[in-house]
């Protein structure tokens, strides 16, 4: 790991050398220059993409749509990324409203999105959703499994039980020698930065890599360079070049294991990106602080 040490990351333990194998190829979808995947009759358009635990659709939603679940085995995550949205979520019986940037957390069974002003919408489902999974562009990367990503596996639930929890960004401010914004449930973690204003210091980046879980990185804000080294085998034909790869906004990296990355703002006005992942993360979590709604979800114990 190459974190500064102004960095929270710096606190993790290092993970040990693992052995040299093959990886899968990280893969870069950007909206701006991909036609959406759906089109609603009140106009909203969806991109669906997936890594191997995870669906993601990112919506461009106007006012007045409807996003129904029914039948959900899990909880699920709502993304509000900008600080213009509006919507009221139900689920079952419980109701909550969303005024700007928002986390939400939806419980296991029916629920429904009304957006009132036209704003972006994230939302996430694990791999418990097959029927959404199969709805992702690049649904065919994942025809065989990439050995190098742990299974899915659910957390535990809610101390309290099933509800709607709106974590409103406004409420959680960044706080010194935490690392961003974090959030988790029984089934992600996210990581909601606050946005740079300009670009990333290049004498300041942070190369490193993760053992057995992908990372998703959801531009919704800005330009970013994806940095992207993968390690060496003995055999050369597993061998493939760095990457340095330029997306606009929005766009999403899915970064596997074990490449050696760093995301890098590069737009001179604003840049903004979410980091997720699927199951949440153990080493986050150990961090005494870290996950700020930690109490409502508890960690298992590692194996």
């Amino acid at each position: 790991m190459a974190y500064g040490p102004d960095d929270p990351r710096s606190q993790l333990t290092a993970s040990p050398a693992r052995a040299a194998e093959p990886n899968a190829a990280a893969q870069y979808l950007d909206f701006t220059s991909l036609e959406p995947d759906e089109i609603s009759d009140q106009g909203s358009r969806s991109w669906w993409v997936r890594g191997q635990n995870f669906a993601l659709a990112y919506t461009q939603a106007r006012a007045g749509e409807i996003l129904e679940r029914t039948g959900q085995p899990d909880e699920y995550v709502v993304l509000f990324p900008q600080d213009t949205a509006v919507a009221k979520l139900t689920a079952d019986s419980d109701e909550s409203t969303v005024q700007g940037a928002a986390m939400v957390v939806v419980p296991a069974g029916e629920s429904r999105v009304d957006v009132t002003a036209d704003t972006a919408i994230v939302r996430l489902f694990s791999a418990a959703s097959p029927d959404l999974l199969a709805r992702c562009r690049n649904h065919a990367d994942y025809a065989e499994p990439h050995a190098n990503v742990a299974p899915f596996a659910p957390w535990p639930d809610p101390v309290d039980g099933p509800a709607l929890r709106v974590y409103p960004v406004a409420e959680h401010p960044y706080e010194q020698n935490r690392f961003g914004r974090l959030f988790r449930c029984s089934t992600f973690m996210v990581n909601l930065f606050d946005p740079d204003f300009g670009p990333r210091d290049p004498a300041k980046l942070s190369p490193h890599h993760h053992d057995d879980f992908e990372q998703c990185s959801l531009a919704v804000d800005g330009q970013y360079i994806h940095h992207i080294r993968s390690p060496w085998t003995p055999d050369m034909a597993d061998w493939r070049e760095d990457e340095h790869v330029h997306v606009a906004s929005p766009s999403v990296a899915i970064i596997p294991p074990p490449t050696v990355h760093t995301s890098q703002s590069v737009s001179q006005v604003r840049n903004q990106l979410i980091d997720i992942f699927c199951p949440p993360r153990h080493d986050f979590s150990a961090k005494p602080g870290w996950v700020i709604n930690a109490a409502e979800y508890p960690a298992p114990e590692q194996p």
